[in-house]
């Protein structure tokens, strides 16, 4: 068995079979003509189930034989122009380079004793992405797994910031289009989701600050402490950005914590034509972002930026085995010492090798042409009449509804919606997203690859259409 062990001994074995593995995955990806095979759970399941784990299949060709079988023919690709779903990214080639660099180093990230120049590599990313914010010399972070886990350790840091430790008292504010980690982290926290105040959006969906500093002077008069700001750079459902400035303004006058949820939006911090949406992030006390997002990184790649490095203090737990209090005098750079994560992959890497061969500008070019793409397709659904979308895209995310000409209740048109939905998906042609507005069904576009087209939305409003159409005419025929 110790021939399966990657060492001196075995990099040979290694290079064979990794390179079998790439060139399968390669075929795949040149010969997928659909995003999704259609498989259903029921079809699916079985063929997994009936694996044997105790029974190994000797060698790396057997197992990726089956494992065409159990995943790559039924895996959900990405990198496919009509996969128009969630906020899934292509992945661009240098950072796959990295995750294999990395996978077989195996560095962990906790220790400088684990990783060496790992840790400085992080460090630079940190301090290169702090930079492009804007957020100052003392600026300090840290890489996660996920904008779910930068918002909780956002909120800690709030939390143990605030001006009280009756938790009680406490209070976050964020929009009602904000991500649900918001809720979760504040219930992780024991401060309970009622601790979270929903703030109102305008029509495009962007959070009132007007109804934010009545909220905010309300909490006062009751004898509340507003614990924390949540200001959304680019929303889950609509890509749509709160009014930063605005938002900074009263986080200042109310002493409360500003945090930027920019896990989507981060993209815009490489772009040399759509920065300035993102003005007045710079004033944030906190930011998650989302390389994994909009940087074209593989999943994880995500981190969370502080204005001020001291705050990550509240992460701190020393242990005499890993990182002793004596390693702090002696200037021993643990990363451990400012995450809530102990062993931590090195996803550092994989937007180094990005920014080393693309550049920033090569990101920001690749999300500006999302960006671009997702006007025109507001421009195809507005004069549609087929559809109604509900707000013009400040990034890449498109809502919108079909809408039969002929009258029919709205609860007949969200079953239409939701069947077209399905229909699709359950053709593999194509994958999209749901959610709802005002308590209706509508469909969603998130649109983060360069490779699709207005030729590609076009088409897939068409077999929308005709699935909702098949749908409402079968409906009528049953009635």
């Amino acid at each position: 068995m110790r021939s399966h062990l990657l060492n001196d001994a075995t990099a040979e074995s290694y290079r064979r079979s990794v390179t079998e593995g790439v060139e399968r995955v390669a075929a795949k990806l040149a010969a997928t003509r659909r995003p999704f095979s259609g498989v259903t759970p029921a079809e699916l399941a079985p063929v997994i189930d009936a694996v044997d784990l105790d029974r190994p299949l000797g060698d790396a060709s057997a197992a990726l034989d089956e494992l065409e079988d159990v995943y790559l023919r039924d895996a959900v690709y990405f990198h496919h122009p009509r996969y128009l779903g969630h906020l899934n990214c292509p992945v661009v080639i240098p950072a796959v380079l990295g995750e294999a660099v990395l996978s077989a180093i195996n560095s962990s990230l906790d220790t400088w004793d684990q990783s060496a120049g790992g840790t400085l590599i992080e460090r630079k990313l940190i301090d290169w992405t702090t930079g492009r914010i804007g957020l100052g010399p003392a600026a300090d972070g840290v890489f996660t797994s996920g904008g779910t886990q930068s918002n909780l350790q956002a909120m800690l840091l709030a939390r143990e910031e605030a001006k009280t430790k009756d938790l009680a008292k406490l209070r976050i504010f964020s929009s009602e289009c904000s991500h649900f980690s918001v809720q979760k982290s504040a219930t992780l926290l024991g401060l309970g989701a009622d601790a979270v105040i929903s703030i109102p959006v305008d029509r495009n969906k962007r959070m009132q600050s007007v109804v934010l500093a009545a909220e905010l002077e309300a909490c006062r008069a009751e004898g509340l402490v507003p614990m924390a700001i949540v200001a959304t750079a680019g929303t889950t459902d609509f890509g749509s950005i709160d009014p930063l400035p605005e938002i900074a303004a009263l986080a200042d006058e109310y002493g409360a914590w500003m945090h930027v949820d920019a896990a989507y939006g981060c993209g815009l911090l490489a772009s040399r034509t759509r920065r300035h949406l993102l003005d007045g992030i710079e004033r944030a006390d906190s930011v998650t972002v989302d390389y994994h997002k909009s940087f074209f990184q593989p999943v994880s790649s995500s981190a969370l930026l502080v204005r001020d490095g001291a705050t990550l203090r509240h992460a701190t737990y020393h242990a005499d085995y890993l990182n002793p209090r004596r390693a702090v005098t002696e200037l021993i750079p643990n990363q451990v010492d400012k995450s809530l994560q102990t062993t931590r992959r090195f996803d550092a890497l994989k937007l180094w090798m990005t920014l080393r061969v693309m550049g920033a500008d090569g990101i920001g070019e690749l999300f500006d042409e999302v960006c671009d793409l997702a006007r025109e397709g507001h421009a195809l659904l507005a004069a549609d009449p087929r559809y109604d979308v509900v707000v013009e895209p400040q990034l890449s995310t498109l809502v919108y509804r079909y809408v039969p000409e002929a009258v029919t209740s709205p609860a007949e048109i969200d079953r239409a919606n939701l069947y077209a939905r399905k229909a699709l998906f359950a053709s593999g042609e194509a994958v999209v997203a749901g959610t709802k507005v005002d308590g209706r069904q509508y469909l969603k576009f998130t649109l983060l690859n360069p490779e699709t087209t207005a030729a590609d939305i076009a088409a897939v409003l068409d077999l929308i259409a005709g699935h909702a159409e098949q749908y409402l005419g079968e409906t009528l025929v049953h009635a």
